[in-house]
């Protein structure tokens, strides 16, 4: 039997067995990486059409609390959001379930924005922002419009979804010592100009 193994035989063996865990990492990264840039995709079309329908709902509600916490156009924003990730096949982790809160916004000059934090079954916290008094600055082509710089007022939607990676559970065959992140946040931000 030692015989059979002193050949070229024995030696290919070996190669493959230490070849074997730099292949799988490889093949996990290649995997890994995909799934988060797809996931980054449906996350930015996710808000994009939070901040469309955002865009569209009415501002006479914004002094009155709705049922989950928010008025009931920006509890609207959440349910749409929510419905447009289950249609995108990610978890929703709860979301269409979260109670909204006045938040701080993420500029000084939108005070109008309310967060809703979820994190029922998906490995971290989903966090759903809505600010409908979003002023930004903008130039518009010359011609039609007038030279200069337009504010306009706008929604922001910002969704900061938890993405669970598979390569920390490959990559200790090649570095055991690696300490890789199980979860990180991938982050979308959409602006649409208010249209009401």
């Amino acid at each position: 039997m030692l015989a059979a193994l002193a050949g070229n035989e024995g030696a290919e063996i070996l190669e493959f067995a230490i070849s074997l865990p730099l292949l799988l990492v490889v093949a996990v990264g290649v995997f890994d990486f995909g799934s988060a840039f797809t996931v980054k995709q449906k996350v930015g079309n996710v808000a994009l059409q939070g901040a469309r329908f955002a865009s569209n709902q009415p501002t006479t509600d914004l002094s009155l609390a709705g049922a989950c916490g928010a008025p009931a156009s920006i509890c609207s924003v959440r349910d749409v959001v929510e419905s447009n990730l289950v249609a995108s096949r990610l978890n929703d982790c709860g979301l269409g379930t979260a109670t909204g809160t006045a938040g701080t916004p993420l500029s000084a000059i939108a005070p109008l924005a309310w967060n809703f934090v979820a994190n029922a079954g998906c490995g971290g916290t989903l966090t759903l922002t809505v600010e409908r008094g979003f002023i930004y600055t903008t130039t518009l082509p010359n011609p039609p419009f007038q030279a200069g710089n337009y504010t306009i007022e706008g929604t922001r939607v910002t969704l900061s979804y938890p993405y669970r990676w598979q390569f920390n559970r490959v990559v200790p065959l090649i570095a055991p010592a690696a300490n890789y992140p199980a979860t990180t946040q991938i982050n979308s931000i959409a602006i649409m100009q208010n249209l009401n």
